[in-house]
């Protein structure tokens, strides 16, 4: 690897450089608890609408760096609804979740109408959805929190609450102490999918005459997420297993890994957000973009609705909480642009990951709450900086 291009390699990887980089001083202030089992489990759960949030709202931005900043409160209102059908009015539990679902996408879709088609600042739209959508949530739920408990178990195991379901319990035929084989044995095999699709993604590509990465840099990243696939299950294995929360989460990110990498649909976000203009004049329909990236993300909202109440065992008022603040950043600072047309899937859940990380490595060194969101609001500020800077060609201050 020639000197250029492993400066090309330190760009293209600086987030999960820093990633590492933390997460080495957090586990060495922590005298290793960092890294430990139970940490790496609760890191995965408590951080599960993160991830999922943060792909919904990396649609929005590739739009042109628009946001939304009701989420949270779409969080809230979908799981006020979902209690209220489940516990109030005792229906299945399956008419509950479709309750869910189609509230969140209904809120996105009336958001997407008057962002794309009547063209005002998504902003405004979600601001004052942010605000019209917690008063409802405190409507619906009389200011009372609605108790999910052990009656629901089914929706607890299956969105991953009350003790938390593993799936790796169902499945486990291998029998070790303190050690379950068979979260161990997923691990191994999702490392094996993923260095054969990146092989075969790599030869498909230099096929059809497409520029590809340098192939020392192809390897070192394939390396180093492989050992990280095996690590993370590694340590799963050691405390109770494969969380159910991270299927939804690994079904959320594969699925929308592939919308935006792989079809012609991902591919319009990013030209909307590099040149609307151009991509309207090139016969794409830019306003069902936009409308598209809202409702969206009013499904996905509505998706960690179902994590979220099930994690807390209710149904509660304060839920959803400056959630859409750690999507928004789980996005900037994983490399999505602040001016649209930029961003990956898995670039944000790095993002997601190293807020995780910085939350939990300051908890257990004990820092003030203020201070963490010192810390956090300094790490954003950070990420754009850098991105803004770096289109510049690296210079700091803009010329008049």
């Amino acid at each position: 690897m020639s000197g250029r291009q492993f400066v090309t390699f330190l760009k293209k990887n600086t987030m999960i450089l820093i990633l590492l980089a933390v997460l080495v001083f957090f586990t060495l202030m922590t005298d290793g608890n960092m890294l430990s089992a139970m940490s790496v489990t609760s890191l995965i759960s408590q951080n599960a609408y993160v991830f999922i949030l943060a792909t919904g709202m990396l649609l929005c931005i590739l739009t042109g760096g628009n946001i939304d900043l009701s989420v949270g409160s779409i969080v809230c209102f979908a799981g006020a609804i979902g209690g209220f059908l489940l516990v109030k009015l005792q229906l299945p539990l399956i008419v509950a979740i479709i309750g869910i679902l189609a509230v969140g996408i209904l809120i996105g879709a009336f958001q997407g109408f008057w962002i794309a088609y009547v063209r005002i600042p998504p902003f405004i739209v979600t601001l004052a959805g942010m605000l019209a959508f917690r008063g409802l949530s405190n409507a619906v739920l009389g200011g009372k929190s609605i108790p999910v408990d052990d009656k629901y178990s089914t929706f607890l195991m299956l969105f991953g609450g009350g003790n938390e379901c593993y799936v790796t319990d169902v499945f486990s035929f291998i029998g070790i102490e303190k050690f379950n084989v068979t979260c161990f044995a997923l691990g191994i095999l999702a490392t094996a999918v993923f260095i054969l699709t990146g092989l075969v993604s790599r030869n498909t590509k230099i096929k059809k005459g497409y520029e590809v990465e340098n192939f020392v840099s192809f390897v070192i990243k394939e390396v180093f997420i492989s050992i990280a696939i095996l690590a993370i299950t590694f340590r799963l294995s050691q405390y109770k297993g494969f969380p159910m929360v991270l299927i939804w989460v690994m079904i959320v990110v594969l699925i929308y890994g592939y919308i935006t990498s792989n079809t012609t649909v991902g591919r319009y976000f990013y030209a909307v957000g590099g040149n609307e203009k151009a991509t309207k004049l090139s016969g794409i329909n830019t306003n069902k973009v936009y409308f598209l990236a809202y409702a969206n993300m009013g499904l996905l909202a509505a998706v960690s609705s179902l994590v979220v109440v099930a994690r807390l065992g209710s149904a509660q008022t304060t839920a959803g909480d400056s959630y859409e603040m750690d999507a928004i950043a789980s996005c900037f600072i994983g490399g999505a642009s602040a001016y649209g047309g930029i961003g990956t899937v898995p670039g944000v859940i790095i993002g997601a990951t190293l807020i995780g990380v910085i939350n939990m490595g300051m908890s257990l060194m004990n820092v003030d709450a203020d201070y963490q969101k010192v810390v956090r609001g300094a790490v954003l500020l950070a990420a754009v900086i850098f991105d803004v800077v770096s289109k510049r060609g690296g210079k700091f201050i803009a010329k008049n």
